[in-house]
């Protein structure tokens, strides 16, 4: 498949997390994003009551980068997108096809559907019907194709589809396990779902006039388009899970706490205070919504940070400890090779 630009770890900046409350609130970084959260609470017309967990989670997983192309179809066809970790979005601007997993489980898809595989799992597109054959793969497509549109000829029926990948630069985020194998947002009478048709117009019109600035625009608004897929998904599609804590208001500001917060010296109670709930029943709530102790949850996204740190970061183990919530170098090691099998710095060293 064509390759968005992969992220490099030497262009990311250092962590610039503190243990103090105090200096973390007063930070330039954050008081800037305290200004901008009151006007988001005006707008909302909720002063004081924004909670944005999906915001928060897909920050901490850092969408990088995106590519697209057009294709146009006509049956019989069969094409295989399995590049690791590439999660693939498509729009149906035109026909009908199905999208096969690995497992032979189909998705038929309409004109106006549009689809994000989100946990990058290799998938097929093909034309109805088409009797079982060996799909050509998207990347040799692309590299046999130059400009936008890739175009695949036969005699049968035709299809039109705006197929693109994106990647997130934390790509083991234990987030990334809660998501869905396929995200389906159907059409309306052969269109795009109204809020849909915006973004897919410009990503349109980008893909096919590229510029300066055009990676950071495709970036941009396919990240926007993926937010706006989880939402719908949330909205209408049981899942247990982070992103049924969405649709929850009191497990979603925890949840939003945690991932903005991981230096605070968190607590079932102090969390439970944040929700608003007694420690009984924020624990049963969590467990119940998201699928795992809160505190089982908050160590998996501390240690994922850890590891982060160790793989990108000139910082001391103590600056690290510090960072996501330990109170000492020790109890940092202790708790990392409890968890990961090895210590922080056997850890670095395989990576170094």
């Amino acid at each position: 498949m064509w390759n968005p630009k992969q992220p490099s770890s030497s262009s990311l900046p250092p962590p610039t997390c503190t243990s103090s409350s105090a200096a973390d609130e007063s930070s330039p970084h954050n008081l800037l994003r305290g200004r901008l959260s009151f006007f988001g609470r005006r707008l909302n017309g909720e002063e004081g009551s924004g909670v944005d967990v999906l915001s928060a989670v897909l920050r901490d997983m850092r969408f990088e980068a995106a590519g697209y192309r057009t294709l146009h179809l006509r049956a019989p066809w069969s094409v295989a997108f399995d590049q690791a970790g590439l999660r693939g979005i498509h729009i149906i601007l035109r026909g009908r096809c199905e999208l096969v997993w690995p497992d032979e489980t189909r998705e038929v898809l309409e004109a106006g559907d549009l689809v994000v595989a989100a946990r990058a799992d290799p998938h097929v597109l093909r034309s109805p019907g088409v009797p079982r054959s060996r799909p050509i793969p998207a990347s040799q497509l692309a590299r046999q194709t130059k400009g936008d549109t890739i175009r695949v000829r036969g005699s049968g029926e035709r299809a039109v589809i705006l197929c693109g990948a994106f990647v997130f630069h934390e790509s083991e985020h234990p987030a990334l396990e809660a998501l869905p194998r396929l995200i389906h947002v159907p059409g309306h009478g052969g269109r795009i779902a109204s809020w849909g048709r915006g973004y897919v117009q410009a990503l349109l019109s980008e893909a096919r006039d590229v510029g300066p600035g055009s990676e950071v625009l495709l970036a941009r608004l396919t990240s926007a388009l993926v937010v706006r897929a989880l939402r719908f998904h949330a909205q209408h599609t049981p899942h247990r899970g982070w992103l049924s804590g969405l649709q929850d208001h009191q497990i979603a500001r925890t949840l939003a706490a945690m991932h903005d917060g991981l230096e605070r010296r968190w607590t079932v109670a102090s969390l439970a205070r944040v929700a608003g709930l007694s420690r009984a029943a924020f624990s049963a709530r969590f467990v119940d919504v998201v699928g795992e102790t809160p505190m089982r949850y908050l160590l998996r996204c501390r240690m994922h940070r850890v590891m982060r740190f160790l793989s990108e970061a000139d910082v001391t183990l103590a600056g690290i400890a510090e960072r996501v919530g330990y109170g000492s170098e020790a109890a940092l090691s202790t708790a990392f090779k409890r968890f990961a099998g090895v210590s922080p710095r056997a850890y670095k060293r395989a990576r170094s």
